[in-house]
């Protein structure tokens, strides 16, 4: 579908499983050279050998160790053309957000928000350098609503305080982020972009929501139905793709119709 993407070195970080796994794969369907990064070296031999690309154990909360994941793709593949910043990590409850600690908090900005920074800053420099590029982050629909609203899936879930106050801001900040890049380095040739899923069924969803809160869940979007893996996957390919050419700043609600923007 998209022959420009053949032989272009792709990052996907988040790479081990889900959304970035299935991601990696549908790059490398159209003939990208792709590099999965995570912190699972398990699963991400596993992804790697799959796909035919590489896997690198980095976390991304660190940027010497993303400076040396992104030395070893230049070194293995070559420079990257296409970024996928998909890592997401942190632990907090949810709860009101006066009872949420320090911890916490710091826990899900840094594995939300810092790491897509970091990892911005450490492979857009090569693309500014190169005048070409295209990065795509991952944000959710939390960072465009209140989850604790109804309708915003928590109460839907049996939790009326919805998704972490943490994850909210870091994921909004995360969309805010990628315009800010995006204004800054348009005219260095580089787009970025951001996407936005809703509830999208993977292993951690099947694992933690009961089949009679998946079909509430689904029921509340207009779609009537739980995203796919491959929806945002596909989403990914275009926003790299030569199609998208004239896009950047944006955030693609991946939602089944739960965000209308």
């Amino acid at each position: 579908m998209y022959p420009e993407l053949n032989g272009t070195v792709v990052v996907v970080t988040g790479g081990s499983r889900g959304i970035g796994a299935d991601t990696a794969r549908e790059f490398a369907a159209e003939g990208a050279k792709v590099a999965v990064i995570g912190r699972d070296e398990e699963a991400l031999a596993r992804v790697a050998e799959e796909i035919g690309g590489i896997g690198v154990q980095a976390d991304v909360t660190d940027l010497a160790a993303i400076e040396a994941a992104r030395r070893r793709v230049e070194d293995d593949l070559g420079p990257a053309g296409v970024l996928c910043a998909f890592a997401g990590g942190g632990i907090a409850r949810p709860g009101p957000t006066a009872a949420m600690s320090e911890q916490e908090w710091r826990s899900v900005v840094d594995g939300n928000l810092t790491a897509t920074f970091l990892t911005l800053k450490g492979f857009l420099p090569g693309m500014q350098e190169r005048r070409a590029g295209s990065i795509i982050t991952m944000s959710s629909s939390a960072g465009r609503l209140p989850s604790n609203l109804p309708g915003g899936g928590g109460r839907e879930m049996g939790n009326p305080w919805g998704a972490p106050v943490a994850y909210e801001a870091a994921k909004a900040g995360v969309q805010a982020l990628t315009r800010h890049a995006a204004a800054e380095v348009g005219r260095d040739g580089v787009r970025v972009n951001c996407v936005a899923p809703a509830t999208i069924r993977t292993e951690r969803t099947a694992r933690f929501m009961p089949p009679e809160v998946q079909d509430a869940v689904a029921a509340s979007h207009p779609l009537g139905r739980l995203g796919e893996t491959a929806d945002v996957a596909g989403t990914a390919l275009f926003l790299a793709s030569d199609r998208s050419a004239w896009l950047t700043g944006l955030t693609i609600d991946v939602a089944g119709g739960r965000v209308m923007l």
